[in-house]
């Protein structure tokens, strides 16, 4: 098994990509959902399996943390989202409550 892993090129573009999702992942914010941890965890592991050379495995948590950093920006946009329509519809019903008051 290990000679076949072995013959996996190493994942090193991957590892680049995964590193380069958490930077823009972790700029969102200091707000940081369960999936921008996870993706953490799942990077270092990642380099723990190059380390090891085991190039298969690496690559596939590398994958895996590349999408979760991703899923992680993701739920940031959509809550910071979220929270301007919240605040928008605030305003609207401020406004229409003024406007019935005016009448």
């Amino acid at each position: 098994m290990v000679g076949g892993c072995a013959n996996d090129p190493a994942p090193v573009e991957q590892l680049r990509l995964t590193e380069q999702a958490l930077v823009q992942a972790r700029a969102m914010g200091p707000e940081a959902p369960a999936e921008l941890l996870q993706a953490e965890d799942k990077l270092r592991a990642a380099q723990a399996a190059m380390a090891v050379e085991d190039h298969r495995e690496a690559r596939m948590l590398a994958e895996q943390a590349e999408l979760d950093a991703r899923l992680a920006e993701v739920r940031l946009l959509n809550d910071r989202r979220q929270a301007q329509i919240d605040d928008l519809t605030r305003r609207i019903e401020r406004l229409r409550q003024q406007l019935g008051e005016a009448r």
